[in-house]
């Protein structure tokens, strides 16, 4: 997989932080069957589960626990810590409105960020690490204008913290980020075929 080639090299160049290189995250409309994605993931990969609230969100994390156990890959739940405990995650993952939330003793967290104060904020909390986004243009319906690798790159290279790009990467987009300062990768789309 070439994702997770890229991700594993941007992680040896960031001195091999305690996280994963690569992490997938869900989303209800673009990866409406998470596990099956979870299913094909190389063994060390993240997946953060995104379920804004769904009805179904529990099952689907107990799926996803068990795919992520038997495959060994770290599953993180967004902004539910109580939902993570319940099924046995690996930690959570703070949206960058949230991330002043975050706890000690809930196993790994990550934070999205979409600026400097925002990498600033996630390092601030200390968190493990930070999911920069957008790097590149997005069809995620929250997107904001993306960053683009340069900027990208200056802003992690000078954070506090490890830093996974996020927005647009995929196996043609991501070949653009080593020596940027990235920890590793985040896809929705990128993972999904």
């Amino acid at each position: 997989m070439v994702l997770d080639a890229l991700a594993r090299r941007l992680n040896r160049e960031a001195g091999r932080p305690a996280i994963p290189a690569l992490f997938f995250f869900t989303d209800p409309e673009r990866t409406p069957a998470p596990a099956k994605i979870a299913e094909r993931l190389p063994r060390g990969a993240a997946v953060v589960y995104r379920h804004f609230g769904a009805a179904d969100r529990l099952s689907v994390a107990k799926a996803l626990a068990a795919v992520c156990r038997r495959r060994g890959l770290t599953l993180l739940i967004a902004a539910d810590p109580a939902l993570a405990r319940r099924v046995g995650a690996d930690g959570v993952h703070w949206p960058e409105r949230l991330v002043h939330k975050a706890r000690a003793g809930v196993g790994l967290q990550t934070g999205a960020a979409h600026s400097r104060r925002g990498l600033a904020r996630a390092a601030a909390t200390q968190l493990d690490a930070a999911i920069l986004a957008p790097v590149f243009p997005s069809r995620s319906p929250s997107a904001k204008r993306p960053l683009g690798p340069l900027r990208a790159g200056i802003l992690a290279l000078a954070a506090a913290l490890p830093v996974i790009a996020l927005g647009g990467v995929n196996a043609r987009t991501a070949k653009r980020l080593p020596g940027r300062g990235f920890a590793g990768l985040a896809a929705v789309e990128g993972l999904r075929d």
